[in-house]
């Protein structure tokens, strides 16, 4: 166990893919991010506690099997960035952004909300 708190925990996972690889997990099962915005908040909130001390870091999620989750209780990847550390995000900076718009503007039938509305860059 890397680190333990009343509402949850930080262990080293079974795989790591960059050294200091932790995972951050609710101690009350919570399926995905998606669930229980306070045990979400609250599992963030000890990630990010984490990721002060570590310096560069990827924190990341997954919720629902087409965004990858393949272990379904809530937990949260902490990723210590290193030069060269041979970690390939599955995107770049800034190639989707005209994807987002185009889907948006053709979307009428879905409500977006106001937090993922693509504003105009200026």
């Amino acid at each position: 166990m890397v680190r333990s708190w009343p509402d949850s925990l930080a262990i080293a996972p079974l795989t790591a893919v960059t050294a200091g690889h932790t995972l951050v997990i609710p101690r009350i099962h919570v399926a995905d991010v998606g669930v229980d915005p306070a045990v979400s908040a609250a599992t963030m909130r000890r990630a990010a506690e984490l990721a002060s001390e570590i310096g560069s870091c990827n924190i990341i999620t997954s919720r629902g099997e087409l965004a990858t989750q393949s272990v379904f209780h809530l937990h949260l990847h902490v990723l210590p960035r290193r030069p060269q550390d041979g970690l390939a995000l599955p995107w770049s900076s800034g190639s989707g952004e005209w994807m987002l718009r185009e889907k948006v503007a053709g979307a009428s039938d879905i409500a977006m909300p106001a937090a993922f509305q693509v504003l105009p860059m200026g």
